[in-house]
């Protein structure tokens, strides 16, 4: 039998961290001995765990440790982390370490870098000089970039339940189906809502296109109008919908009161041609061309617009970025740090609302954020116009 021992630090009990930890190592078919633990006695006390973890096979000993390292273990004997050159342009070098969206931080020289910015899906790029490291899609290595390989000398820190005070977003079931309730927890975001705009944090909205179609837009007006949307991510067909309902009353073709209209499916594209002839849709505002909607409102009030296309949209708008890498780099920008592609850019401590009536898709972003995210199973137009509306009484009371 091969071994080695880990660490572990923090909340790792009500965080879940060591029933995660003990979970991997008997599904790796692999045996663990607890040889010291220390429970923290109140809510606020830390807790600390040493564990030797054994398995057949020096292979399936460092592929079980990888995993753990993602739930924050810290092998016992530290190391400085492992660098290979970038063969080429766009390559990583074998063996390289795959990045999570947990906090990291790599050993160089004896000293620990952190990673920034945190990304899933990415490798990592070390600066001696500059004492830095940064996470790195395909296209952004170099030839000669030196690279960390394997997991020694990485440390992950994952995120850990709020001890301070309740925090709706770490609820152990943070999936709200579509038979439950779901005002009271509205009523809660619209406070997190509220809280965000106090403490000058950033509030960003990727929005579907059924968000137009069902009707929600007039809700998200209002969101956008009392100030509670800095940012706007969507896809070109959102805004193409939105400026076609917007100058003819339909979305797609069909109105609001689900008849098809004049025009039909033409629409969209004498929507989309209007904007293009105006130059952009901030244009198409200024000169009274669109005089209602979501892009009217987000031109009113500054928000800042990110659209990207598809190989589907009917006709790319004027500013959406038609290239897939190009629109990548720009959602990594604007983030600093559309749903799933969204959630994998963002850092662990974003708070994340997904509002989806396919449960499926609101799963698989919720596992990716489970101490952070909350999932409602619902249509977009009710949880919407509740928001608002709970946004607005707030208003009126203060």
């Amino acid at each position: 039998m091969f071994s080695e021992t880990i660490e572990l630090r923090g909340h790792i009990i009500d965080s879940l961290i060591l029933p995660k930890v003990l979970d991997q190592i008997l599904t790796h078919g692999a045996n663990f001995k607890i040889g010291e633990i220390t429970i923290g006695q109140k809510r606020a006390d830390q807790s600390f765990a040493r564990i030797e973890v054994s398995a057949e096979t020096n292979d399936a000993l460092d592929e079980l440790i990888l995993r753990l390292r993602q739930h924050g273990a810290e092998v016992a004997e530290r190391a400085d982390a492992q660098l290979a050159l970038a063969p080429t342009d766009g390559v990583f070098p074998p063996e390289f370490y795959v990045m999570t969206n947990q906090q990291t931080f790599v050993r160089i020289d004896g000293k620990e870098i952190e990673v920034r910015p945190t990304m899933m899906d990415t490798a990592i790029a070390v600066d001696r000089k500059g004492r830095a490291a940064r996470a790195v899609k395909f296209f952004d290595v170099h030839k000669g970039d030196e690279i960390v390989i394997g997991h020694q000398g990485v440390r992950v820190v994952p995120v850990q339940r709020v001890t301070s005070r309740t925090d709706i977003f770490q609820f152990i079931n943070t999936i709200i189906d579509s038979d439950e309730p779901k005002s009271a927890i509205i009523r809660e975001l619209a406070e997190e809502l509220r809280r965000a705009r106090k403490g000058k944090g950033k509030i960003a909205v990727v929005a579907g296109p059924a968000i137009v179609r069902t009707g929600a837009g007039q809700h998200l007006v209002r969101l956008i109008e009392a100030d509670y949307v800095d940012r706007l991510f969507a896809g070109n067909p959102f805004a193409g919908y939105d400026v076609e309902r917007a100058l003819f009353g339909t979305s797609l073709g069909i109105s609001v009161d689900a008849a098809f209209a004049r025009g039909g499916r033409e629409n969209v594209m004498r929507a989309v041609n209007t904007i293009r002839q105006a130059g952009s849709v901030a244009a198409a505002v200024e000169k009274n061309l669109v005089t209602s909607g979501i892009m009217h409102a987000c031109v009113r009030n500054n928000v800042d617009v990110v659209l990207t296309g598809s190989i589907r949209d009917e006709g790319s708008l004027p500013g959406a970025t038609t290239d897939a890498i190009e629109g990548q780099k720009l959602l990594r920008e604007k983030l600093i740090r559309h749903s799933l592609a969204v959630v994998s850019m963002l850092a662990p401590t974003v708070k994340i609302v997904c509002v989806d009536i396919d449960a499926s898709a609101v799963e698989r972003v919720v596992e990716q954020q489970p101490l952070q995210s909350i999932g409602m199973v619902t249509d977009v137009e009710p949880f919407l116009r509740e928001l608002a509306d709970c946004l607005s009484e707030s208003k009126l009371s203060q």
